[in-house]
């Protein structure tokens, strides 16, 4: 890898996805997985990007060179034809309100040793989806970078033998320690924390020392808590709504770009939600928006908050 300080990396497993939605005959394959979705936004925002990730022999590389053609540096992802490349089959219902997740696939655990040597960034972002990120992963991570951020859904899920997805009641809560941004869905934060209520989950995640904390829930928007404070961030309409997965991790592409510009955190968060409205309107991460877009988005959530 060509060593620099970057703005943004993001550490965990590119997957490929088959994606069957309700509206379309046929299922789509697709470049996959949270790592995708978030360091495509960031770029779009005009961020300096990598990606930390391992993969199997059966990856696309047409899906690197995607990446690379973005200008995203993909040269801390590591190909070992002995091991496998993380796949998932997403199923969703008629009105987008249920999704069925199955694991085709699994690659493997990454280690510190993937990690290269005088890599640093202003922000690592860990982007498990299969439970691939460990505690010492984080910890070196953790040293080369000014902010840590996290989304926990891949440390939640366990998979049968099968594929079928289940969640995880074993996770190793010291990562969260290591953390200063946390973004998780609202049923991820309430299976995480065992509370049923959000302000008391939101509580229990700041009380290990989190500052920020952002709970997204779709359709519905999100809520960030910062500083002692609360904020309800509109969803914004998408001109259509053709699959949603990665919304979320767009959103925190989307917000992570921001903050580390020195913008207010309300701010990064109407990016985040601007941002995630676009990608719903294609399929998999091939509807980004362009950054002048995405602001102007961005500037109506905030603005519409502001008259409410």
């Amino acid at each position: 890898m060509e060593m620099s300080c970057f703005d943004i990396a993001v550490a965990g497993h590119l997957s490929v996805d088959t994606i069957i939605l309700p509206a379309r005959k046929m299922p789509f394959n697709v470049l996959g997985g949270a790592a995708a979705y978030t360091s495509f936004t960031a770029k779009c925002l005009d961020a300096s990007v990598a990606v930390i990730s391992r993969l199997g022999a059966n990856f696309p590389q047409a899906y690197l060179w995607w990446l690379e053609q973005e200008g995203i540096n993909v040269s801390g992802v590591k190909r070992n034809s002995a091991e496998s490349t993380t796949a998932f089959e997403l199923t969703y219902s008629k009105d987008f309100t249920d999704r069925t997740l199955k694991l085709k696939s699994r690659g493997s655990q990454l280690t510190s040793e993937d990690i290269p040597q005088g890599f640093r960034a202003k922000a690592v972002h860990l982007a498990p989806i299969v439970n691939e990120i460990t505690l010492e992963v984080a910890e070196a991570l953790k040293k080369v970078a000014d902010v840590l951020s996290i989304d926990p859904q891949g440390l939640l899920r366990n998979f049968d033998v099968q594929g079928n997805v289940g969640r995880n009641v074993i996770i190793d809560s010291d990562i969260f320690s290591l953390v200063n941004i946390f973004k998780a869905s609202q049923d991820e934060v309430y299976a995480l924390t065992g509370e049923s209520e959000l302000s008391a989950a939101i509580k229990d995640v700041h009380d290990v020392g989190i500052e920020t904390v952002i709970i997204t829930n779709g359709a519905k928007g999100a809520v960030l808590s910062v500083e002692g404070a609360q904020y309800n961030i509109d969803a914004c309409p998408p001109q259509m709504l053709v699959d949603p997965t990665g919304a979320g991790d767009v959103f925190i592409g989307g917000f992570l770009t921001e903050y580390l510009r020195q913008k207010e955190s309300f701010w990064c968060a109407c990016v985040g939600s601007a941002a995630a409205s676009f990608v719903v309107e294609g399929i998999g991460p091939t509807c980004m928006g362009k950054k002048e877009q995405i602001y102007q988005r961005a500037q109506s959530i905030s603005e519409n908050a502001v008259k409410q």
